[in-house]
Formats: C-alpha cells, sequence, structure tokens
C-alpha cells in the first residue's frame, strides 16, 4: 500500500497521521525537532502546547466544545489525551501540557503504522501522496520552497505572543485568591485585584514598557485572538478592563465589599498545580521589562517566571482557490496541507483539520469514497470556511456557529439555538461512515 508523508508532529500533523494509520494506512512522519527548533518550541515532544495549555470552553453550546465532541466521536487521537490529561480550569478544557504532549508523543511513536523521521524538510517531497502539517512555524526553508510552488503566499502572515508562567509558590495569596468568574468551575484561577491606583501605575508601565526587536511587526500585524498585552493597553486606559483584566463576576470572597478595579487571573498550567499561565498576557516585552512590570501586579511581586513571553511568526496560506474543502490542494491533489497553515486558528482547530485532511486523504489512498462531512458539523464549517472563494478578506478563523447555516426556524434563546445547532451535527456526524 502506497505510504503517505506527513510533514510536522504538531497537533494537525500527529492528528492526522493518527487518522491515517488506524485506517491502514502506513505513514511516513517527518518531523525537524530535536534537531532544529523555532524560537517558541522547548520539549522535544510532539505536539507542544506553545502558547496557552488551554483547548477552550468544553460545552457543546459552545462552537469549539461542539467541534471537540465531534472529535472525540472520530476518535481524535489528541483530543483523547487532553482528556487523560486535563487540569481544572472552570468551563474549559485545560491540560497538563507536558503529560498531554508526551502522551501524544508516545502513541504516535508506538503505532506499528508509523515511521518518525526526524530532521528539517526543506521542501515539498516530489512524489507520492503528501500531507504538510508545519503549522504556522514553518520553517524558512520549507516557507520559501512552499511560496516558489504557489505564488503570492509568502507576504501572507501574522504574529502570535506566548504569555509568561510563573511558579505557584511565589504567588502572594494573601493578596490573590482562588476563583473563577461567576464562581463557575470548582475556583480554578489564581486572581490578583487591583485598585484604580494601582492600575494607573501599571498602565502606564506596561504601555511604555521596552519590546524585543522584530523584524516586520507592528500593531496592524497582530492577530486579534493573540493580541500582546501591550499593544492591548496602547489602545486606550481601560482597553484592558475590557478584556483579559477585567473584573465582573469576580469577588474576593475575604473582602466582598471591595470591588477591584481590574482583575490579573492565572491559569493552571500543569495537573500538580505548581505553574501558572497568566491569562491574556501574551507580550513581547523584553525579558527584564516583562519582569519588572508584571510585578507591579499585586500578589506577584516576588513571582519566580518559569518562562518569559515570547513572539514568533505565524504563516498561513491563502486558502480559497488553492484548497478545496479536503484541504488538497485542487490543481496538485497528491499535496493535502492542514493545521494552522490553512487557516485554521487555534489549537483544537488545528487539530479538527488534521482529523478530516488526514482522513479523507485515507479514503483516497484506499480508493474509497470520501467522508463528506458536511457544512452543518464543526469539522466540515472549518473546511468550507478555508475553501470558501467568496472569502474576500481571508483570515485566519476560530470555529463559530457563524460559519455554520443556520437552523432556518426561529429558537428563543442564544444558548438554546447553539445547543439546537450542536444536536443537529451530532445527528448529522451518526449518519457518517467514519
Amino acid at each position: 500500500m502506497e505510504q503517505v508523508t506527513v510533514i510536522g508532529a504538531g497537533l494537525a500533523g500527529c492528528e492526522a497521521a493518527w487518522q491515517l494509520a488506524r485506517r491502514g494506512v502506513p505513514v511516513l512522519l517527518r518531523e525537524m525537532k530535536p534537531e532544529k527548533r523555532s524560537p517558541a518550541h522547548q520539549s522535544g515532544d510532539f505536539a507542544e502546547l506553545v502558547c496557552s495549555n488551554s483547548l477552550r470552553a468544553g460545552n457543546v453550546e459552545n462552537a469549539v466544545g461542539l467541534l471537540k465532541e465531534e472529535m472525540r466521536r472520530c476518535d481524535s487521537l489528541i483530543l483523547r489525551c487532553a482528556d487523560e490529561h486535563q487540569v481544572p480550569a472552570g468551563g474549559a478544557l485545560a491540560v497538563d501540557r507536558y503529560g498531554f504532549s508526551g502522551a501524544v508523543t508516545r502513541a504516535i511513536r508506538s503505532h506499528p503504522l508509523i515511521t518518525v523521521e526526524e530532521g528539517e524538510v526543506t521542501s515539498i517531497p516530489e512524489e507520492g501522496q503528501v500531507l504538510i502539517a508545519s503549522g504556522p512555524l514553518t520553517s524558512d526553508a520549507l516557507a520559501e520552497d512552499i511560496s516558489r510552488r504557489f505564488p503570492g503566499q509568502n507576504d501572507l502572515h501574522f504574529f502570535d505572543a506566548v504569555a509568561p508562567l510563573v511558579s505557584f509558590e511565589s504567588i502572594d495569596m494573601d493578596k490573590a485568591w482562588f476563583g473563577s468568574r461567576y464562581d463557575k468551575g470548582t475556583a480554578d484561577y489564581v486572581n490578583c485585584p487591583m485598585t484604580r491606583e494601582e492600575y494607573d501605575v501599571f498602565w502606564e508601565n506596561l504601555r511604555s514598557a521596552l519590546e524585543a526587536p522584530l523584524h516586520d511587526f507592528d500593531d496592524g500585524g497582530v492577530f486579534e485572538g493573540c493580541m500582546p498585552v501591550e499593544v492591548m493597553a496602547r489602545r486606550g486606559h481601560d482597553t484592558l478592563c475590557f478584556g483579559p483584566l477585567k473584573p465582573v463576576g469576580l469577588t474576593d470572597p475575604r473582602r466582598p465589599d471591595l470591588r477591584p478595579y481590574a482583575v490579573v487571573q492565572l491559569r493552571k498550567d500543569n495537573a500538580l498545580g505548581t505553574v501558572y499561565n497568566m491569562v491574556g498576557f501574551q507580550t513581547h516585552l523584553t525579558w527584564p521589562e516583562q519582569r519588572r512590570v508584571f510585578s507591579m501586579i499585586p500578589g506577584l511581586e516576588q513571582a519566580e517566571f518559569l518562562r518569559y513571553g515570547v513572539m514568533h511568526r505565524n504563516t498561513y496560506l491563502h486558502s480559497p482557490g488553492l484548497l478545496n474543502r479536503y484541504y488538497q490542494v485542487i490543481d496538485q491533489p497528491r499535496l493535502t496541507f492542514a493545521g494552522q497553515i490553512t487557516g485554521v486558528e487555534g489549537y483544537v482547530e488545528s487539530a479538527a483539520s488534521g482529523l478530516l485532511a488526514g482522513a479523507e486523504l485515507a479514503r483516497r489512498v484506499l480508493g474509497q469514497p470520501p467522508i463528506d462531512f458536511p457544512r452543518e458539523t464543526a469539522l466540515g464549517a472549518l473546511g468550507y470556511y478555508v475553501s470558501d472563494t467568496s472569502v474576500t478578506d481571508f483570515q485566519p478563523m476560530n470555529i463559530n456557529f457563524g460559519i455554520i447555516p443556520p437552523l432556518g426556524y426561529r429558537v428563543k434563546g442564544k444558548r438554546n439555538k447553539n445547543a439546537a445547532l450542536a444536536q443537529r451535527s451530532l445527528s448529522a456526524l451518526e449518519t457518517l461512515s467514519l
């Protein structure tokens, strides 16, 4: 049987390799780590989470929660490992990033139909079926080859920022408290409150802090969904208070009469609860400036930063007109793309594209008809989005109910409407031959 080459062992690449192998298709998985790493990568494991450790909302009335449930029903390796290594995060699915990546790596390396070849891929192989899941951190050499094969793709990129990690034992819990917004979940977040005076000082220092040099960076190149906190601060005094530092729904049980002006939240980053992620604090400040400015946050005066924030370039294709809804290159059908390079945005969406692309590619290799995930499913909707030539301003997209066809009848209440959309999606999934 023909072997499929998968380039990249990130979330999409691992999911695609798994979907191919579980259907009996042999896979050669090529990964540049540990021989070469991007500035954002720290570990040699596959499916490394370089930004947050959250896979976002868990309930199916939220579009990403629906997408995750669909993936579970399609035997997703990424979701299986995420569920096994979940850490408390209110209504979200967050994972112990090291346990999660380690589990994915072991599953991939131990599969008898998957062969892993380490070392950088500098060009697309000239023969055979190839699935490219090199991610938003595609190496320069491979990115240049992609641009050569698909003219006009080299100018499409944005910048992604990573939040710092701090040691829990260094947080002053006399000033901070455990709690989730509106008391949802099990008090999963550490909350650091600020008075108006404390916020003013912090904001002034944040917006004027020194950034690390970054070629071709400007505010217009920042993807709105992962904007550096200092860029957000420069957009207005209270911009942060309506974003990651919003105080609504957060009350210190020790001081219920005091309403904070702003609240910095930290989310558990590992199962042991020894590492916490500064929620919404993606940044490109220099490391000394991060320590200086972020230590102004009440409770973090003596914070031990286990990882400082960094910034890296994300590259993506102008997929409409280039890819079909199976993520297959229209005029070079032996090539398939998956992951954030296709223009889906987010961990879950990246893995979802790998699932669909790998499953559909397996069907082609086996001479079987396509699965044809319908647009009414979240999995199908993403494939339709990246291939929709009517999208005039194509930009990276998270899954949302706006790209799923409406019900065609009225349902009272947004939550009820979303629940009906989710039920329709899961019912449609049950009719497919997976």
